[in-house]
């Protein structure tokens, strides 16, 4: 279970490009829940991600994981823990070492460091069983360069490898936003297999209101910060596309509107 306690963080303080990213941001995910997190740009949903992950310190609250405090834990710390996956298909990965040797490094994440082979043989069938699932042809090429494949083949061994020691947390940012739609559609259904699978508790940042509203349990939204509406159970089964396009012109309408009256609205969502 992960618990965000009055997460607030501001960039650039006392200086003209100061920001307030999150402020006093509270929420509980369940363990083997599948939470996906949607938000105009601007909004703080990667900033929240970036905070659980440990890119930076929040300025106050807490994040506590199953039970362990990750609020001050330093980044490299934290991936014991947490299972993470990019945007950019070149992030997360090592581009002049082979799909074997990034391999090799996710089946050690958190271990202790000590000498011996990177990749046994017993290891080494086994990631060649994994790759041979993805469907991508990779498992003949597990010598080749992971920097010389395709977004799409890239994002989808980033995925095998942030799920390979099962995390207590998968962190997914906006994980198809840069591959083409069918290539996107095939990381879609890989990233439902595997969270099904292995029943990882999964926090999901997208932009596409189809993945928010056919995948999870559970939905978010975020404004300037906050979290603004909570959708789960026979609501989130419920909703269509339509549904959170609507609730996205609620916001816009609210900030069009006198302060007074915003906050009379948002009393009738709480």
């Amino acid at each position: 279970m992960l618990e965000i306690k009055n997460i607030s963080k501001t960039f650039n303080v006392d200086t003209v490009s100061e920001v307030k990213s999150l402020s006093d941001v509270s929420c509980t995910i369940e363990a083997e829940s599948f939470v996906v997190l949607v938000g105009t740009n601007g909004s703080g949903k990667s900033t929240l991600l970036n905070a659980i992950a440990g890119n930076f310190f929040p300025d106050h609250g807490k994040i506590v994981l199953d039970g362990i405090d990750l609020t001050k834990m330093p980044e490299h710390k934290r991936a014991k823990f947490i299972g993470r996956v990019f945007q950019n298909p070149f992030s997360g990965t090592a581009p002049d070492m082979t799909i074997a040797e990034n391999l090799a490094l996710a089946t050690k994440r958190g271990q202790a460091r000590s000498l011996g082979w990177a990749l046994p043989p017993t290891v080494a069938g086994e990631c060649r069983e994994r790759v041979r699932r993805l469907s991508m042809e990779l498992e003949d090429r597990l010598g080749s360069p992971i920097g010389k494949l395709s977004g799409g083949q890239r994002q989808a061994l980033t995925l095998l490898m942030a799920s390979w020691i099962k995390p207590k947390l998968l962190l997914l940012d906006e994980h198809t936003a840069a591959l083409d739609p069918k290539t996107a559609d095939k990381v879609i259904r890989m990233t439902e297999e595997v969270v099904s699978k292995d029943r990882l508790t999964t926090l999901m940042v997208t932009h596409s209101m189809q993945q928010a509203v056919n995948m999870g349990t559970r939905i978010l939204m975020m404004h300037k910060g906050r979290i603004v509406y909570d959708i789960k159970g026979q609501e989130k089964k419920r909703l269509k596309v339509a549904d959170l396009l609507f609730l996205f012109d609620e916001i816009r309408k609210k900030e069009q509107i006198d302060p007074a009256a915003a906050e009379m609205i948002n009393q009738l969502y709480v």
